[in-house]
């Protein structure tokens, strides 16, 4: 059973993050690199956030208690304000490398920003995923039984599904994010930054594991939307894809502006 269990939520957290990667980013050896690079952006920013949180708790002499608490929200806000910048930086980093693309290749379409928008986004989500669901999938494989004191037996699933919909919120905020940069709507930056402190703020609501899974799910699906249509969707390609009229409207979007 714990063998299912490990394998089964597994799948859930990282099926679907798996299936872009195979189908939109492993033929193609450039985007393979801007999502590890987006990757390793997401792990220089777990390394700033753990410095400030070793130099916070050093300082608070490793109290209990209530101010335990506030230092884990304290902890929660810093990391999430860290993950931005680093998100930001990339962007301008990117920005830079596509302009020095199209200058030595003038000829040779260079990848659009939306399309580097969706990579990096899934580096940031597959690398957040794996750190925060690892130590949870090896505890999944025992032993011990979930629940037997009381605690929701469900946890390993729930864990899985909350993994997953971070993973998918941060290739939409990715999007939403880059698109904000490029537009200079700034306010569309405040707004991935306040849903990502919501959403890592849910994680205290516990033990009631799935009234934050549902609120999480409840913020994904409004981001994943506009998401999509800034990245190019509309109703209509979006009917034709559903009923395979358009084999190429998957591809539409990646054309260099």
């Amino acid at each position: 059973m714990t063998a299912a269990v490990f394998f089964g939520c597994t799948f859930i957290a990282f099926g679907p993050a798996l299936a872009l990667y195979i189908f939109t980013i492993a033929t193609e050896p450039l985007r393979v690199i801007f999502l590890i690079v987006g990757a390793f952006f997401w792990l220089l920013s777990l390394l700033l956030s753990s410095l400030v949180w070793f130099m916070t708790r050093t300082i608070t002499d490793n109290k209990d208690g209530p101010v335990q608490k506030y230092l884990l929200m304290f902890g929660v806000l810093v990391s999430v304000l860290i993950q931005e910048m680093f998100r930001f930086a990339y962007y301008k980093i990117l920005k830079k490398a596509n302009e020095g693309l199209k200058s030595i290749n003038p000829d040779e379409s260079a990848p659009s920003m939306r399309l580097l928008a969706y990579v990096s986004g899934l580096g940031f989500g597959i690398m957040s995923g794996v750190f925060s669901f690892v130590n949870t999938l090896s505890d999944s494989l025992g032993p011990g039984t979930v629940g037997i004191r009381g605690d929701s037996p469900q946890f390993f699933l729930n864990s899985a599904f909350m993994t997953l919909v971070i993973i998918l919120l941060h290739i939409f905020w990715g999007i939403v994010f880059f698109d904000g940069c490029e537009k200079k709507k700034w306010y569309t930056l405040l707004v991935v930054l306040l849903t990502h402190v919501l959403v890592s703020a849910l994680t205290f609501v516990s033990p009631h594991y799935g009234i934050s899974l549902v609120a999480a799910y409840v913020v994904m699906v409004p981001m994943g939307i506009w998401a999509f249509f800034v990245a190019g969707g509309s109703c209509r390609g979006l009917r034709l894809c559903l009923l395979c009229q358009d084999k190429d409207f998957l591809l539409s979007s990646q054309h260099s502006r």
